[in-house]
Order: C-alpha cells, then sequence, then structure tokens
C-alpha cells in the first residue's frame, strides 16, 4: 500500500511526533510567522490613526472596515472553500493581505494618511481575511486525526498564539521607538512569506468534492449543518456578542486607556503579550488534559474574558492588568481547543470550510457595529461605564448558552467513533495538521 502524501517518513518522524505530517508542519510555520505581523499590525493601525490626529471614533470606524467585509465575504468564502482547493484559496487571500498592508504602511510612512484611505486599505485586508480563515480551518481539520486531535489543536494554537506574544511586545515598541508605518510594513512581509509556504500544502489527500447544485445550493448545505446542532448555533450566537464587546474594547478602549493613562503604546503592547503567554498556559493545559465534557468546560472558560474590559475601566495599573490578561489568555484556550475538537469531532469533513464560514461569520457579525460605536458610546456613557458594559454583556451572554442541554452534555467520543481521515499506512505511522 502507498504512503499517503501528508504522512511523515519514518526518517522524518523521528524528529518530530508521528502525527505532525507535512501539512500540519507547513500550516503551523504559516501561522507562526502571520501571527508575528499581524499582532502588531492590529496595534500599529490603532496607532497610525491617533497619530494622524484622528479620535477614538476614527480608531473604531478604521477597526469596523476590518472587520465589515468579514461580515459581507465570509459564507461566499466558506461555500468556495468546499469547492476548490483550499491551499489556493489561503494563498490568494495571502496575497490580497499582503498588497493591502503594504500599501497602507507606505500611506503612513509617507505622511499625512486620510481616513478613508486608512479604511479603504484596511477593508480590503478584511476581504482577505474572510476567505482565508475558512479555507485555513477547513484545511487543519482535515489533516488532524481523530486520536490526535486535540494535542494536535492545542500544539498549534501554541505555536501561533507564541508568536502573538512576540508580535504584540515588538510591535508595541517598534511602534514607540520607529512609528507604526514600519510595523505595518513588516506585517506585509509576513503575509508573503505564509503565502508561499501554504502554495506547498497537499490538497492530495482530500476526497474529490462530489458536482452540487451551485453556490446557493452549498450554503443552505452548511446552514442546515449549522441550525440542526443546538450547541453549535447558540455558541455562534453567544459569541456573536463576546467577539464584538471584547473586539470593541481591545481596539478601540485600550488603545485609548494606553495613551492617555498607561504611558503610550508600550505597555498596551506589553498586556496584549500577557494575553498571548497565557494562551501559551492554556494549550500547555489541553495538551495533557482531555476533559470529557467539551463545551460545558469550554464555556465556563469564557467567562475570564469579562475580565480585561474590567480592569480597562478601573483602570489597574499596567501589572495588574497583564494578570487580568494572562488569566482570559489561558481560559480562551482552552474553549478554543475544546471548540476546535467538538468541531472535528461532530462535522463531515467536506463541510469543514463551510460550518466554519458560518461559525466565523455569526462570530464577528456585531463587531463592526460594535467598533464603530465604540467611540459614540464613550461619549455618551462616558469610558468606564461602557467597558463596564462590555464586561457584564460577556457574563451575560456566556450564562445564557449554560441553559442549552447540548452545550452542557456534550463529551468527547472514543478515536474510534470518528477514525482518521487519511488511510492508515501499514507501518506505526499516523496523519495530521486556525
Amino acid at each position: 500500500m502507498s504512503r499517503p502524501p501528508d504522512l511523515p517518513s519514518p526518517t522524518r518522524a523521528r524528529r518530530r511526533p508521528a502525527w505532525a505530517g507535512r501539512n500540519y508542519t507547513l500550516l503551523t510555520g504559516a501561522a507562526v510567522i502571520t501571527n508575528l505581523g499581524s499582532h502588531g499590525a492590529l496595534i500599529a493601525a490603532a496607532f497610525a490613526v491617533l497619530e494622524s490626529g484622528g479620535s477614538g471614533g476614527d480608531v473604531g470606524l478604521v477597526a469596523a472596515a476590518r472587520t465589515l467585509p468579514l461580515v459581507l465575504f465570509l459564507l461566499i468564502g466558506g461555500a468556495l472553500a468546499d469547492r476548490l482547493p483550499r491551499h489556493r484559496v489561503m494563498v490568494a487571500a495571502n496575497a490580497l493581505n499582503c498588497v493591502s498592508q503594504g500599501a497602507f504602511a507606505l500611506l503612513v510612512l509617507a505622511g499625512d494618511p486620510q481616513l478613508w484611505q486608512m479604511m479603504l486599505l484596511t477593508a480590503l485586508c478584511g476581504t482577505g481575511t474572510a476567505f482565508f480563515n475558512p479555507a485555513a480551518e477547513g484545511m487543519l481539520l482535515s489533516s488532524v486525526s481523530g486520536e490526535h486531535a486535540n494535542r494536535a489543536f492545542a500544539l498549534f494554537r501554541m505555536a501561533m498564539n507564541g508568536a502573538g506574544i512576540g508580535g504584540a511586545a515588538l510591535g508595541g515598541a517598534m511602534i514607540a521607538a520607529i512609528g507604526p508605518g514600519w510595523v505595518l510594513a513588516v506585517d506585509a512581509l509576513a503575509f508573503a512569506l505564509a503565502g508561499a509556504l501554504r502554495a506547498f500544502l497537499d490538497v492530495g489527500h482530500v476526497a474529490e468534492r462530489a458536482p452540487g447544485g451551485g453556490l446557493l445550493a452549498d450554503l443552505r448545505e452548511g446552514w442546515v449543518e449549522v441550525r440542526t446542532r443546538p450547541w453549535l448555533w447558540s455558541i455562534v450566537l453567544q459569541f456573536s456578542v463576546v467577539v464584538a464587546v471584547v473586539g470593541a474594547a481591545e481596539a478601540v478602549y485600550g488603545p485609548l486607556v494606553a495613551r492617555d493613562q498607561l504611558g503610550g503604546p508600550a505597555p498596551w503592547g506589553l498586556a496584549l503579550a500577557c494575553f498571548g503567554v497565557g494562551t501559551i498556559g492554556g494549550a500547555v493545559l489541553m495538551m495533557v488534559w482531555k476533559p470529557r465534557r467539551l463545551l460545558l468546560v469550554g464555556t465556563l472558560c469564557v467567562f475570564p474574558l469579562a475580565l480585561p474590559s474590567a480592569g480597562l475601566a478601573v483602570p489597574l495599573p499596567v501589572w495588574a492588568l497583564c494578570a487580568v490578561m494572562f488569566v482570559s489568555g489561558a481560559a480562551i484556550e482552552v474553549f478554543g481547543v475544546n471548540w476546535m475538537t467538538t468541531m472535528h469531532q461532530e462535522i463531515p469533513e467536506e463541510k469543514f470550510s463551510r460550518v466554519s464560514a458560518y461559525d466565523w461569520f455569526g462570530s464577528v457579525s456585531m463587531l463592526p457595529l460594535a467598533t464603530a460605536l465604540a467611540g459614540p458610546a464613550e461619549s455618551a456613557f462616558g469610558r468606564a461605564p461602557s467597558l463596564w458594559g462590555c464586561a457584564v454583556l460577556v457574563v451575560v451572554g456566556t450564562a445564557a448558552v449554560l441553559f442549552v442541554p447540548d452545550v452542557r452534555n456534550m463529551t468527547r467520543k472514543p478515536p474510534a467513533v470518528k477514525g482518521p481521515v487519511l488511510p492508515a499506512p501499514t507501518d506505526s505511522a499516523s496523519p495530521a495538521t486556525v
């Protein structure tokens, strides 16, 4: 029997885990590169607006411009990723991200960027993300075997978030030292390098898709998968609120609090880096912990996401804010690994990207509105009351999900229930892959 294309050879298996095949290694390496660039670029975009004379409301508009295309194009991106080779969709999206971030960098470095220009380029970057995310998640899920899914997802997220630590800290320091334009330029280069790696992904192990009834039919099939699973649509609704308010707090209020009360961009970059350290801690825990009630444990770990908004509302001193960010990072990583494991366990491979697109769509649907309204809310109610409101909404939305029986009762299935996506080889090696 021939060896499946994504399986490691016996020689390579000695240098890495047997389940870490070629696709898994490429996906992890590319994710590390893009996260090094993008975490600093998010901070850089906010400070580019502020340094050009923009207000907190302008920061919110630029953040909304990034997320609005996610709402508009995610579902189309998910359907395309289940029809076309997923790695091609990923590479094309990375190319668009590279061009848009490069143009944004040149605009800032040239001086006097206009708000509409920054919104337009940020929107192009968001469009690339809308097509990239469903394809990337589908590629990741299809490359992991059932037996090793928990460990593989934890290690992938640990590597990805570890890169975010360096990206956020380095980005904050670079902004303070040489300005946000150069950080945006580094992000453009990171997209170019990551796209080159993703071009080598192997999709030969993915079964050829049966002819479908068109894009709308594909979207309907994905919607059926979502609406018939209460655990899925209820948590997507929960995260439509959680992502919106956490995003507003971090993208708009965080930089403003840092500028006015914490001493500038570097402390906020450090706080975001501590969040990244927390995610590594959570991922390390999930490498060895396999909770039986996947979604109950995961949902309980969403409550700490209210802490950063509350910490900014006080505001806490930098060291205490960093501690709060660490705890929330660890907790959300536990949720993330359990969520990916549940998706891998319950969703058919040929529908991964479409279901992932509905997941992303629901989760970010309210984010553009929340970031756009963050500035007006601050003017109407004050910054601290607005941040306390964000914290309360996280707690209420998460508590509501616990009333769904499937969320409380979803259990981990033994590996035999859902075997590896790839055919088993004749030796001891086994297959692998945000």
